[in-house]
């Protein structure tokens, strides 16, 4: 049993069948420290244990066997206030212990972790005393909870539903933007986690494999199915929404335009005539020495504006 530490904490997942007990370390923000530790303790790799620093952060899942041991990277998305950022965590499964190294944002795992040390009999791993299966929780764990952000991303979807039908497209469009932002990263961080739930089945050679494993590990691909497929519907509908927003926002800067261009029109005449009778001209202008010459010239600026919008509606451009 490891020394606990404010990083480095332990779960004894015991069994009233078993001597032998299923031990889960968690270890949070991982430095120098725990990693000499993991490496004295377990021998593990080195490169692998440079990577599980708190500091270093894989791009992509990762799945290495070495015939002890088989070590796992995986990813999962979260909140960073508005914006979905990977948390990342890294296993280490041997015989009897399954040793997580995560951040401190993953909250569903630090409840699970407890949840794991003050009822373990509520665990399956308690029962059937194998790590793969205690593996299969934590991953179970985590993959549902991800079902939330689906969550957050149909409710936002409403919202934005609501906005456009309001009239609010720029704001529409700053909330467009974020969920297909937070969109395509969810499907970058969760694009490979059916592969390597296929991938585990395989590794995980025991006895237990032919039975068990395969009936569990089936419902993790299962639910990674399912929130692919939800996350697909999600991006088409909001895909939707963009174009909906972007015809609504083109109609309305055509009908401005329209506007504008009728009364730039309609004003024409007005700008024509008051141009031509402001010339400075003394001989031949009509209506020069005539003591009603401004409004006659302005019955005609008027006449002329009407024959214009009559042209308009008669071609109901008004409409």
């Amino acid at each position: 049993m490891p020394q606990e530490t404010n990083n480095i904490k332990e779960s004894l997942i015991k069994s009233p069948r078993s001597r032998k007990n299923l031990s889960w370390i968690s270890i949070a923000s991982a430095k120098k420290t725990e990693i000499e530790f993991l490496r004295k303790k377990f021998n593990f790799d080195l490169k692998q244990l440079r990577l599980s620093l708190s500091n270093t952060k894989s791009q992509r899942p990762i799945i290495e066997e070495n015939g002890k041991y088989f070590f796992l990277i995986l990813h999962f998305p979260i909140f960073d206030g508005d914006n979905i950022i990977p948390a990342e965590i890294n296993f280490f499964v041997t015989k009897q212990f399954v040793i997580t190294l995560h951040d401190d944002n993953l909250d569903i795992l630090n409840e699970f972790f407890n949840l794991s040390r003050k009822d373990p009999g509520s665990l399956l791993s308690s029962k059937l005393q194998k790590p793969e299966i205690l593996l299969y929780e934590i991953l179970s764990k985590l993959i549902i909870s991800c079902y939330d952000i689906l969550d957050e991303n149909s409710i936002a979807i409403s919202e934005i539903e609501s906005i456009i039908m309001d009239g609010s497209h720029r704001q529409a469009v700053d909330e467009i933007l974020l969920l297909k932002r937070n969109i395509i990263n969810i499907r970058k961080i969760m694009q490979n986690h059916k592969n390597i739930f296929k991938k585990l089945m395989v590794i995980q050679k025991t006895p237990l494999a032919a039975e068990k494993l395969k009936e569990h590990y089936t419902k993790l691909i299962e639910h990674s199915k399912t929130f692919w497929e939800i996350l697909d519907n999600q991006r088409e509908m909001i895909e939707a929404l963009d174009e909906t927003n972007q015809s609504m926002l083109n109609f309305r800067i055509s009908d401005i335009m329209k506007t504008l261009t009728m009364f730039s029109v309609i004003v024409f005449p007005l700008t024509l005539l008051a141009a031509l009778f402001g010339m400075n001209i003394t001989g031949g202008m009509p209506f020069l020495n005539d003591s009603n010459g401004f409004w006659i010239i302005m019955a005609i600026m008027l006449f002329g504006t009407f024959l214009m919008i009559l042209f308009f509606q008669k071609k109901k451009w008004f409409k």
